[in-house]
């Protein structure tokens, strides 16, 4: 792997739009400018309380102290929905083991009968799997889940003005049922020794859908972004979350914004890292459309990025599932076997 910079990402606080017509414009071109050269950014002034966030670590490290048992009693190849619990070194990265453990958790709905599904990524809806001894997760990871999206919903507005589109652009993908989910993901302990390759946590990838936001633990690092061709190291900033774009809002600006490749080495032996990355998207049958940009932001756009073995779809629902499929295939064979 190469040694990554020590370069930080932008910064961008959101408690501006609260402020003068000049800190709306401030920070909407922040917004704009971070997301076109880098693809991430800290997110400052959130407005979540200190309290919410502690709460939400303690309830996550609660889970992973539970007895092995109990999180295999929930573990996801007992959810067709990929949901639930996957044990350490259970899901794939470009066909590479990550080194973490983690519970999916998604929308609470009820899920597609088979006789419904005009679609196979309709088998991504459905109810979570929660432990039975830890009832104190469900309302916390809920909570969080909604203020997050509360956020999304502000930002993908603030983008839209930011790029000369109404303001209401992304209001039909998301008003009616979108999609939400968070990971609660635990990286242990395993960096290999002195002038060797550290362990995969989470290997080089994009996200798949529209935004992320991610909270990492105080003082834990490991997350790093790839930037003009090196790997920039992103330590957690103080009650900040990482915010990123993912492959479909980089197909709504036609490359303008691009999906940035990410990912996460382990930590030193005899250390733990949580985690808790949340993405944001749309209705499963939401089709993605490339919005009208300013003539200056549409000259400037690229292209949506081609890859012949990662094809990027429109409709998000395929997207996910595309993901789910690769990063999952237990899960596959066990519900699914005629997508392998």
């Amino acid at each position: 792997m190469t040694t990554p910079t020590t370069t930080t990402l932008p910064v961008i606080d959101l408690s501006l739009l609260a402020g003068s017509e000049a800190d709306v414009r401030e920070f909407r071109e922040e917004l704009r400018r971070a997301t076109h050269e880098v693809g991430f950014f800290y997110l400052i002034g959130h407005g979540i309380p200190t309290a919410v966030i502690d709460n939400m670590m303690e309830v996550s490290r609660q889970f992973f102290a539970l007895p092995e048992f109990e999180k295999l009693a929930i573990e996801n190849t007992n959810s067709p929905h990929f949901r639930g619990y996957t044990r350490m070194g259970g899901e794939l990265t470009q066909g590479k083991t990550d080194w973490r453990e983690q519970i999916d958790i998604g929308a609470e709905r009820h899920a597609v009968s088979a006789t419904d599904q005009q679609d196979d990524f309709w088998v991504l809806q459905g109810p979570n799997l929660w432990p039975e001894n830890l009832p104190q997760l469900e309302p916390a990871a809920i909570d969080w889940m909604e203020r997050l999206g509360d956020i999304s919903r502000t930002l993908l507005a603030e983008w839209a003005v930011a790029l000369g589109a109404p303001r209401d652009t992304f209001d039909t993908a998301f008003d009616r049922m979108p999609s939400p989910h968070l990971k609660i993901a635990r990286y242990p302990g395993s960096r290999a020794g002195a002038g060797q390759e550290p362990v995969q946590g989470v290997g080089a990838h994009k996200d798949l859908g529209v935004l992320t936001l991610l909270y990492v633990e105080e003082g834990k690092e490991g997350l790093q972004v790839q930037h003009d061709g090196q790997w920039i190291d992103a330590p957690p900033v103080s009650h900040a979350f990482v915010v990123n774009i993912g492959e479909l809002l980089e197909i709504a600006t036609d490359g303008y914004l691009k999906a940035t490749l990410h990912r996460v080495i382990s930590s030193q032996e005899g250390e733990d890292r949580i985690s808790l990355p949340f993405f944001y998207g749309p209705r499963l049958d939401a089709h993605i459309n490339v919005i009208d940009l300013d003539l200056e932001y549409r000259n400037a756009a690229q292209g949506i990025t081609t890859d012949p073995g990662n094809i990027i779809h429109s409709v998000y629902g395929q997207n996910w599932l595309k993901s789910r499929v690769r990063a999952h295939p237990n899960v596959v064979a066990a519900h699914h076997p005629h997508l392998l």
